[in-house]
């Protein structure tokens, strides 16, 4: 997918200065000359050549041309004088990054959500996130492939509404979730500045303009590099613990996929217990939210990256039901990017089959391991960032 240049109104009777080199051109030549500043080295006839040399620069950036303002922007990073420096590429891809389209639900999801948890006649106790934007995968852009990145955005569109630390420091200060191609861009300089060096290595160090499927590791190396802190939790049997830490649940399950006896397969429901306590104590933050005579409260925490094999939602919430039993009943109230957001819109509105697209019960979770990812508040400090470079993770046994 190449990227959208910038719309530049024009005047043939003047002159213009570039956006992005602040040379003086033309006007009616400006469009052509800005347009060079995103020129796809997969068109080149030197294609390969510059895919070999990519092997021999660490990272992605852009190339200038001595003499000349052309920067490639994701094309190779060498100079006659060095590599381009980290400033110059992040202040291209501010420039350059496009805003992620999505439909706009009225009201806001939570709210839509929230008024339909409380027009539930049960003794239901629920916890929500606070604001959230749904994106879908579109058939067009990004379906079969692009669920790691719509929960990047999802989680992305809480952190920018709800905390103005995050706001500062996310995509430049722009204050927008970017599109995925810019995304892609985002993550490949966290991979230059150091972040998750085992699974830039997996992904070979690019993920621009590819398919290439991405999981929690992914999402917290590219919030880490805004120095969010970004956690990541994984679920799954002890045996499986080692393979994961490090990785995205994509990566760390392909013995599972691949494997045709059963030891891999999670028999007993009760297991993910586990993860359905570890989701309520998270969002009730161990039991500081006070419910009074409200079933449905919101929380501060963020929402969680949800992944498993083949596929990953965003945990926005939980709901919990006293059994007879004693114990808790859980359900997730989650949003899948597979969804359309206008469908899910008229369901909540309607208060009509909504809780088949949002709730998930435990005898949902029929997969041998999941990962979560969160962002704690706060923005880490230079000693910190650097061990927010190395993507580890708490391991709870299902």
């Amino acid at each position: 997918m190449k990227r959208k240049s910038k719309d530049i109104i024009m005047d043939s009777d003047s002159w213009s200065t570039c956006p992005f080199c602040e040379l003086s051109v033309p006007s009616h030549q400006l469009q052509r000359h800005a347009n060079d500043h995103f020129h796809d080295p997969s068109d080149d006839a030197d294609h390969m050549l510059l895919q070999q040399s990519r092997q021999s620069v660490s990272g992605s950036g852009y190339e200038a041309v001595s003499g000349d303002c052309n920067y490639r922007y994701g094309g190779e990073t060498s100079r006659d004088n060095g590599q381009c420096k980290m400033d110059e590429q992040i202040s291209c891809l501010i420039g350059l990054q496009t805003r992620g389209n999505f439909y706009k639900v009225e009201l806001g999801l939570t709210t839509l959500l929230r008024n339909c948890l409380e027009s539930e006649t049960e003794n239901l106790k629920s916890i929500l996130s606070g604001y959230v934007d749904h994106f879908q995968s579109l058939d067009s852009e990004d379906a079969g492939w692009g669920c790691g990145w719509r929960n990047i955005q999802m989680l992305s569109s809480h952190l920018l509404a709800q905390r103005q630390e995050a706001k500062e420091v996310l995509f430049g200060g722009s204050g927008f979730v970017p599109d995925i191609p810019s995304l892609q861009r985002w993550l490949e300089i966290a991979w230059e500045k150091g972040f998750d060096a085992p699974g830039a290595s997996q992904l070979d160090h690019v993920v621009y303009g590819s398919k290439k499927w991405i999981g929690t590791t992914e999402c917290a190396a590219l919030l880490r590099s805004f120095a969010l802190r970004a956690r990541v939790v994984d679920f799954g049997p002890k045996e499986e613990s080692q393979s994961v830490v490090g990785t995205s649940v994509d990566k760390a399950v392909d013995k599972a996929r691949n494997d045709k006896t059963d030891n891999n397969e999670v028999k007993n429901s009760e297991a993910y217990q586990v993860l359905m306590d570890f989701v309520w104590n998270y969002f009730s933050n161990e039991n500081t939210i006070q419910f009074g005579q409200q079933h449905v409260v919101i929380s501060e925490k963020t929402p969680l990256y949800f992944q498993h094999d083949g596929h990953s939602r965003t945990i926005v919430g939980v709901q919990a039901k006293h059994q007879q039993n004693g114990y808790l009943a859980y359900n997730l109230l989650v949003l899948d990017p597979a969804h359309s957001t206008p469908a899910l819109e008229r369901s909540l509105k309607k208060k009509i089959g909504w809780q088949k697209l949002v709730k998930k019960g435990r005898n949902t979770l029929k997969k041998p391991q999941y990962q979560l990812c969160y962002v704690d508040p706060g923005i880490a400090s230079e000693e910190e960032m650097e061990n927010l470079k190395t993507i580890d993770s708490v391991f709870l046994e299902l």
